[in-house]
């Protein structure tokens, strides 16, 4: 059994059984050893960033990891955006990153680069296979370290890939996730048992099902106020689940938004900060008289957290629940508010949402709340064009739930060939695009940092226009049916259209600000 063979099975029967890819010349013995082990789903993708993007959607949905498959150094930076942002949500992924042969690493040749230096900015874990022997036990540990969230990247040189001499190697079991130690919850109780303003704020398993009822109870009986962080990994949302809301993006909100509060627990959550300095405006937006509290840090069990602080703290309270409520559907011009309006109103039960609407989600949280139950997906690290590939890897992981992607345009443009792979894998995909024909969040952007002037050329820079992005021409190119909808009833039309029929769908939502 060569080294590829080996790592495959290995990977298989570690419970990694897809792998999103996009192979080059030093991968083809991992490629040729796919119809060896057939239990391994390949995924062939056109661009590494929409490998590493679906990996990201697949583990958020399944809790467990997906492997990519990528080409030497360039092709990992390909992918590196997208590994940014698995790894700010604690995306549990497994990358292998073909090299050179051993022989041929030292001539350097013209693909060569460092892949294990940067390889550790983005992972957790880094090897380096140097026999056909170490191959098996090298993914075994790859595999073990990404258990309760993380990145593992396992180099592998071509040679060790076709060499002879390898074997599988058993999986471990995986670790459950670390509890948190009493004294913590018993401290977190005695703070919500004062007089002084409270937020829980929530990320990671505790925006989970169990872990936002927990949170509920607790907050219903405490008057704690309940937040989540602004975009969390994967939220259960909808009727029959608590009220929660976001930490606004925007600084000034965020800042406004925790105005006058004295503690600050964090539940799976980290200690919020902005996304970037802005002139005089600090770079947080806690109060500096409020005190941070740690219950749970990510990749700690955050429910069992919360359950036994609700015990503790509101032993005898009911969460107060949404009410299941759906907005009318609106007629007359599409705007933001409108489109989201529409989602709001068809949402179908057990969606999964995958949102980088960016400034053209206005109203989708709150218009979505009291829909059947779904899952929401956000765009964690904040590195754009996530959202269709990770569409992709949640409807891979979850092919008997319908997909639905409100995706903003010049993001959509970063990894646009995702539509591709959508079509090969007739994933049940229905891509909105917000389609307001600019980088509508940097407008925002040039204001909010002191920099704008009116000017022509900068304002150039920012407009999607000369020529205008043709989705409905794009997205039929590489075989996703799509259309066009320009007011609020064509929208709702065409998506109840794309929701009845399987398959991928696209929509090109013409949206006026």
């Amino acid at each position: 059994m060569n080294g590829a063979q080996a790592l495959i099975r290995t990977f298989v029967d570690a419970g990694v059984d897809v792998c999103f890819a996009n192979p080059g010349t030093s991968e083809m013995h991992f490629v040729a050893a796919l119809d060896d082990v057939p239990e391994m789903r390949a995924v062939l993708t056109l661009f590494e960033g929409v490998a590493t993007g679906a990996a990201d959607g697949y583990a958020r949905m399944t809790g467990r990891p997906a492997a990519t498959l990528l080409h030497l150094g360039p092709g990992m930076g390909n992918g590196l955006a997208n590994l940014h942002n698995a790894r700010r949500g604690r995306a549990p992924m497994v990358n292998v990153v073909g090299d050179h042969a051993r022989s041929h690493k030292r001539l350097d040749a013209p693909l060569e680069s460092d892949i294990d230096a940067v390889a550790g900015t983005f992972s957790s874990w880094v090897r380096r296979s140097l026999s056909p022997a170490d191959v098996a036990a090298d993914a075994v540990d790859a595999v073990a370290a990404v258990g309760s969230g993380g990145i593992a990247t396992l180099v592998l040189p071509a040679d060790v890939s076709w060499e002879d001499g390898a074997e599988p190697a058993a999986p471990r079991s995986v670790r459950p996730a670390p509890q948190v130690a009493p004294s913590v919850v018993e401290g977190v109780a005695a703070v919500l048992g004062g007089d002084e303003p409270v937020v829980l704020l929530l990320g990671g398993d505790a925006v989970s099902e169990d872990g936002l009822l927990a949170a509920g109870q607790i907050t219903a009986g405490t008057g704690a106020r309940l937040m989540t962080e602004t975009f969390p990994a994967r939220t259960a949302r909808g009727a029959g689940l608590p009220d929660v809301t976001r930490l606004p993006y925007p600084p000034e909100m965020a800042i406004a938004a925790l105005a006058g509060t004295r503690h600050l627990v964090l539940a799976g959550a980290t200690a919020p900060v902005h996304f970037f300095g802005y002139p005089g405006v600090p770079g947080h937006p806690v109060p500096e008289d409020c005190t941070v509290h740690l219950l749970s840090e990510p990749g700690e069990d955050g429910v069992a957290a919360l359950r036994a602080l609700a015990g503790l703290a509101a032993p005898d309270a009911e969460p107060v629940l949404i009410e299941a409520s759906r907005p009318e559907l609106p007629t007359g011009e599409l705007t933001p508010r409108t489109m989201a309006a529409v989602i709001g109103a068809l949402l179908p039960e057990r969606a999964i949402v995958v949102d980088e609407a960016l400034t053209s989600g206005v109203g989708l949280m709150e218009l979505t709340s009291g829909a059947p139950r779904h899952d929401w997906l956000a765009l964690t690290g904040g590195a754009i064009g996530d959202g269709l590939p990770m569409a992709l890897g949640a409807a891979v992981a979850c092919p008997d739930r319908p997909v639905i992607g409100i995706q903003a345009d010049g993001s959509a443009m970063y990894t646009i060939s995702a539509l591709w792979s959508h079509a090969r894998e007739q994933a049940d995909i229905t891509t909105i695009i917000c389609d307001n024909g600019s980088y509508a969040i940097l407008q925002h952007e040039l204001s909010r940092v002191g920099a704008a002037n009116d000017g022509e050329r900068a304002a150039t820079l920012l407009d999607l226009g000369g020529p205008g992005l043709d989705f409905v021409s794009i997205a039929q190119g590489m075989g996703v049916p799509a259309t066009r909808a320009t007011t609020a009833e064509e929208l709702a039309d065409q998506l109840r259209t794309a929701l009845a029929e399987p398959g991928p769908h696209l929509i090109d939502a013409v949206l006026r600000s």
